[in-house]
């Protein structure tokens, strides 16, 4: 027998066992969920990439399907598609056991990279921008320094003229004259103090985000299956491109954009290959993963 407990006599404990994850990643998870609109097939399934494919091309989600003819063969295409009233000039049709394939043989390629090259994968996951950024905040941190530095001694020189005036050293004249100036670059002091604060306290936080990125690659080194879990916390979107034709062999490139960090560029002079894919299309067509240039 189930017995009704009002939410005034709860008591909640919070933060008692150890997380699996860090609450950031926890809620910025959440958040895509709650934005992304999965969209069921006409018997009601839906698949783990739904909401996570975009058309290379035009921007507009991949629909899933399955095959009317062999409901086995389940599929995404552009839901833009100008064969179903849209613009898109290319189905971008893309199987999901191709898809599961590849995406896990990058993940795993990915955390091979973390492991066994560890400073070229953080110089990856940095970036340029982001080395610049880095060595900006130390700059502007050593500005801080200064900055808080020099408002104490402020504080300090005019508690000097202070008691300087009432001994009778300096005039009240000259001491109106003293004090205005130091509360006047105080009060500069204090707006550029904010400013900086608030300009370390982004970069600190990109920082972090980071990390998190670096901590959850490293979670899933072992990983043999795609699961939707790891998929979420990786992965915030899939860049599909139709599939073409290049020296009388049909390939098909994907882009993986991941959370926090964007693309990343694995060295090719490192043995990390990527991964080698391939599968019969719905006309009989081999089609083959190519990798994708990295996004600038």
């Amino acid at each position: 027998k189930r017995i009704h407990n009002d939410p005034e006599n709860w008591v909640v404990f919070q933060n008692i066992h150890e997380p699996i994850i860090e609450r950031a990643v926890f809620e910025q998870v959440q958040q895509k969920r709650g934005k992304m609109r999965k969209r069921r097939t006409n018997n009601g399934e839906h698949n783990m990439f739904s909401g996570l494919l975009v058309c290379a091309d035009c921007g507009c989600n991949l629909h899933f399907h399955f095959n009317q003819g062999n409901p086995e063969i389940k599929y995404f295409n552009c839901s833009n598609y100008k064969g179903n009233r849209g613009t898109c000039q290319s189905t971008h049709y893309i199987r999901v056991d191709f898809l599961e394939e590849v995406v896990l043989g990058e993940i795993r390629r990915l955390t091979k990279f973390a492991s066994l090259y560890e400073d070229d994968f953080l110089k990856a996951i940095i970036g340029h921008s982001q080395q610049a950024d880095e060595a900006d905040r130390k700059l502007k941190e050593k500005e801080l320094k200064a900055l808080l530095a020099r408002d104490e001694e402020l504080d300090g020189l005019f508690e000097r003229i202070y008691e300087d005036n009432v001994s009778g050293k300096i005039s009240d004249e000259r001491f109106s004259r003293m004090s205005r100036r130091y509360e006047d670059e105080q009060k500069e002091l204090t707006e550029k103090i904010k400013q900086l604060r608030s300009e370390i306290e982004k970069q600190s936080s990109r920082t972090m985000t980071t990390d998190m990125f670096i901590s959850l690659v490293r979670k899933y080194t072992r990983a043999k299956k795609l699961t939707p879990r790891m998929l979420n916390e990786l992965v915030e979107k899939i860049e599909v491109f139709n599939a073409e034709k290049v020296n009388g062999v049909w390939e098909q490139r994907l882009r993986i954009h991941y959370n926090c960090v964007g693309t990343i560029e694995i060295p090719s002079a490192l043995p990390l290959p990527t991964p080698d894919v391939s599968v019969n299309t719905r006309k009989g067509v081999v089609v083959n993963y190519a990798p994708c240039d990295v996004a600038i």
